[in-house]
């Protein structure tokens, strides 16, 4: 077959196709038009979605920067004056009142972003500043089950240490074996390890004695390595 009868027949298959291509075009006119429109509304709906999501990550992330300026604001020493263009606040208990709605309105906005599962945790320590243990313990709770683990950690540590403050023991061991078990970056397993014992110096000595052991062998080189160690040694 010469060069000239080959391209003949592929500019006729070529045809065909098309012509096929056409022929169910028109047959199925309606269909593919609204498949079409479906396409076109996805791609809109998607493109839309992003633009809301970056705009209001962004609305959440400067709103939480300003709570936190607040909440990292210096207390002042006692009998010193506030200077007007450096914020500071008289105790914990004012400057967590200053902060505290602030989180509470970037946790209801933006719940479902990052920066208002921080903020979650955040009204809970401003409570514990302003030594509203119940309010703080409801706040914590929300964060100790977010999907972000280091956040649920940092907040179970909190709670743990609520339930210790009330007299509550028995729930703060349990928190602290769940991270012992599932260690995170934020909590790695001495951190808990070491609240632990610490716990039960007074319910559980020998137990205690154990743990501290335990760090010291396991977490060297670690501050929670050198605190179990000079617990081992008697000191305070």
């Amino acid at each position: 077959m010469d060069t000239q009868t080959r391209h003949a027949l592929k500019q006729d298959r070529f045809v065909e196709a098309t012509a096929s291509s056409i022929g169910w075009l028109q047959a199925n006119r309606t269909n593919a038009i609204k498949a079409a429109a479906v396409v076109v509304v996805v791609i809109a709906l998607i493109v839309t979605g992003c633009v809301v999501y970056s705009s209001r990550t962004e609305h959440a992330d400067i709103a939480f920067g300003e709570a936190m300026d607040i909440y990292n604001a210096p207390i002042r020493q006692a009998g010193q004056p506030a200077l007007p263009n450096d914020p500071s606040y008289a105790s914990a208990a004012e400057r967590g009142k200053a902060a505290n709605p602030l989180f509470l309105k970037i946790a209801s906005d933006y719940g479902w972003l990052k920066a208002g599962a921080n903020a979650e945790y955040f009204a809970g320590l401003t409570y514990l500043d302003m030594g509203q243990t119940g309010a703080a313990e409801s706040e914590l709770q929300k964060a100790a089950g977010s999907s972000d683990k280091n956040l649920a950690a940092l907040a179970k540590m909190a709670l743990a240490g609520i339930y210790v403050q009330t007299n509550r023991n028995n729930l703060a061991v349990d928190i602290y074996q769940q991270l012992i078990k599932s260690p995170t970056n934020t909590v790695p397993a001495s951190a808990a390890k070491l609240q632990l014992a610490q716990l039960y110096e007074t319910t559980n000595p020998a137990e205690a004695k154990k743990l501290y052991a335990q760090i010291k062998d396991q977490d060297k080189g670690t501050a929670a390595a050198q605190i179990a160690t000079q617990k081992l040694n008697g000191g305070k």
